[in-house]
């Protein structure tokens, strides 16, 4: 049996349980890799990736902006408190909040002109870190390996609150 690299990164002597628990913990090793290169990128602009995503995930929306709830279920990852990482943004000044007037319980959230200028000056530094780590796939791999990542995650995804139904590719 052929000894991945991940193997020899963790200094594993034993081989993984199931090829499945391989390719998990690749995943995963990868995704902290890829995630901490960005991160630090943000770092320079003092925002967590939630936070960066709710911003994006707020210009989005356009002036309308969302119920917190509806953020809640578009963040790319998942953050148990919605409310908190907002409150962090208002404080900031780059989200601004009110109550619906129309159903005083529902909290809409909107991107401030401070939040957008703060995205304005990340859009190019993101891209180019991600487009950096993942551009030596060249497109034919790029397309493959988004094809297998939708495949493996759509049986979990189509489980979750929120999430709709779509058809296995």
């Amino acid at each position: 049996m052929r000894v991945g690299t991940l193997q020899l990164d963790l200094k594993q002597r034993r081989p993984f349980d199931s090829r499945e628990a391989e390719a998990y913990l690749n995943l995963v090793r990868t995704t902290d890799l890829l995630t901490r290169e960005v991160a630090a990128v943000l770092k320079t602009h003092q925002l967590s990736e939630a936070q960066y995503n709710v911003l994006r995930i707020l210009r989005g929306a356009g002036p309308e902006g969302l119920a917190c709830s509806e953020i809640g279920h578009r963040l790319v990852t998942r953050d148990p408190d919605v409310t908190r990482l907002l409150d962090r943004l208002a404080v900031r000044a780059l989200i601004t909040r009110g109550r619906d007037p129309a159903d005083r319980r529902v909290v809409t959230a909107r991107i401030s002109a401070a939040g957008l200028a703060r995205l304005d000056a990340l859009d190019v530094p993101v891209r180019q870190a991600v487009e950096r780590m993942l551009a030596p796939l060249g497109a034919r791999r790029l397309n493959t390996l988004i094809e297998l990542l939708e495949i493996a995650r759509a049986p979990v995804a189509t489980a979750l609150p929120g999430r709709p139904n779509r058809p296995v590719l």
